[in-house]
């Protein structure tokens, strides 16, 4: 039997699904995130917990994005062989359409960070299109789509290796996950892709990543086949490797791992890892012909009932007036709320910096003794200040440290997960500050933000350099004057721990 869908249905169903997940958490994530806050026993991982929890409170409540980086789009379709479409456009054009349209809608207009000619002016495209289009043809009468938007700071931290037939993948996965750090922002989830060819275990693994989270279903009733073993495997050592929400060590990692396979050559083993960050964002539909498919609000009961608590340790600090006398009492893990005015730069300004300062020009913006933070904020709507403005990953910016701490007088950095020994160096060397702000909490953050204007770069849209001024933005010293590490320490304290945990619970 025919079905004929119209080409507004793909359309509006594409648009619904896109805005609704820049706001709506999947409950089954949230319902893990809780479990992982309610068993976590490291202070700062549940402090990051507590806060990826209250905002995705926030913005399903406020229907504003999760994350500043509302992402770029992977929709994968299965069409029905008995479908006829009632359009004018390509499937591919009607995607395009809803996405369009989605991150261009006035009442939450969704950050644009897909850019045109990647290796050369990379132009910034302005509506988020075009996606990332996966399309296969099926028996049946229906259109069945799944719609996710992936953020740019998990995406890189993607992984793939052609193995050799012999070669564990368990193994290679868990030599690869330290080596993701934490700015793919934990705990979420990894989908790993095995076999096929390079392109094909890259599909899996990220189509891997619509599943919904069971794995404690699967702890429960134990593994079926190889793909099972090997999910119940990883769950565990993963999390046993201690890294921790945002990197900061804990028992949490990752809440599920999901594995798809293919069959593949017999000289072969292609693997591939991807990772889902906090702000895991997808949605699922199916078109049969009645009209769109629009998502379901969920209800807002499945949030928990999450306080945010400033402890008696807590450091109130004035940007304005910190000294370098005092940054330097500052230790990593200890929690700072900051007040004041501060400067915002990403990639492209840091770029821009670093070739004025290498043509000896002079910056548009005065850098000594301020804070520098990393993010590319969304739009405001109606009354706001600024949008969601969450922390981008800070090691995009390591090569450009040296050169501004040294050139500039910059006091401090803000940004997301962990600096790598190129950075910690040209800090320790500065006796300069790295503070985190927690990934997955933007519109939280955001909520600090009192006063927000470009002062320069205003044509690079929201890599431009900002002037925002804030009160009480809770970060963490992430990096101390002395270049001593959280994202080092935290993480090996806690693969102590749970060493230890285990070896008493064997014994």
């Amino acid at each position: 039997m025919t079905t004929v869908i119209r080409q507004d249905d793909l359309i509006d169903s594409v648009f619904d699904a896109l805005q609704f997940i820049s706001y709506y958490h999947p409950v089954d994530f949230i319902k893990a995130v809780h479990a992982a806050y309610e068993r976590e026993e490291s202070t700062a991982a549940k402090d990051a917990l507590a806060q990826i929890l209250i905002n995705s409170r926030m913005c399903a409540e406020g229907r504003r994005p999760i994350c500043q980086d509302t992402g770029i789009v992977t929709v994968f379709l299965s069409i029905g062989m008995d479908v006829q479409w009632d359009a004018d456009m390509s499937v591919e054009d009607m995607v395009n359409e809803g996405v369009r349209r989605a991150y261009l809608h006035p009442d939450n207009i969704l950050r644009a960070s897909v850019l045109a000619d990647p290796d050369g002016a990379r132009r910034n495209t302005k509506d988020n299109t075009p996606a990332i289009i996966h399309m296969k043809v099926v028996p049946g009468d229906k259109v069945d789509v799944h719609v996710a938007a992936k953020g740019g700071g998990s995406e890189a931290k993607s992984k793939f290796a052609m193995l050799n037939p012999s070669d564990s993948v368990a193994e290679w996965v868990l030599e690869q996950v330290p080596k993701m750090g934490a700015g793919w922002c934990p705990p979420g989830m990894l989908g790993i892709g095995i076999g096929g060819t390079a392109e094909k275990a890259m599909e899996l693994a990220k189509e891997a990543l619509l599943d919904p989270i069971d794995i404690q279903d699967l702890q429960a009733r134990g593994a079926a086949n190889r793909s099972e073993e090997l999910r119940l495997e990883l769950f565990e050592k993963v999390n046993a490797l201690g890294i921790g929400a945002q990197g900061l060590g804990g028992l949490t990692t990752v809440l599920d791992v999901k594995v798809k396979d293919y069959p593949t050559h017999a000289a072969n083993k292609p693997v591939a890892i991807i990772p889902n960050c906090a702000a895991t964002r997808h949605a699922h539909f199916v078109l049969d012909g009645s009209g769109p498919s629009l998502q379901t609000p969920p209800n807002l009961d499945e949030w928990p009932e999450i306080t945010w608590e400033v402890g008696a340790n807590v450091k109130r600090v004035n940007m304005d007036s910190v000294t370098r006398e005092e940054i330097a009492s500052w230790r990593p893990g200890d929690t700072v709320l900051l007040s004041g005015k501060m400067l915002t730069g990403r990639d492209a300004a840091h770029k821009k910096m670093v070739d004025m300062l290498a043509r000896g020009e002079s910056l548009p913006v005065d850098l000594n003794n301020r804070f520098i933070y990393y993010v590319g904020p969304v739009d405001p709507v109606g009354d706001e200040v600024v949008g969601p403005a969450g922390p981008t990953t800070s090691t995009r910016m390591d090569k450009f440290t040296r050169t501004m701490l040294e050139q500039t007088g910059l006091m401090g950095m803000i940004g997301k997960a962990e600096r790598g020994p190129v950075a910690i160096e040209a800090i320790r060397d500065n006796k300069a500050v790295y503070l985190m702000a927690v990934g997955g909490a933007a519109y939280l953050v955001s909520k600090a933000i009192r006063s927000s204007n470009v002062v320069a770069f205003p044509e690079l849209g929201m890599e431009a350099i900002y002037e925002f001024e804030v009160k009480d933005m809770p970060v963490t010293v992430a990096v101390d004057v002395n270049g001593e590490s959280v994202h080092q320490t935290g993480p090996a304290e806690w693969r102590k721990r749970i060493a230890e945990s285990a070896v008493k619970i064997v014994g």
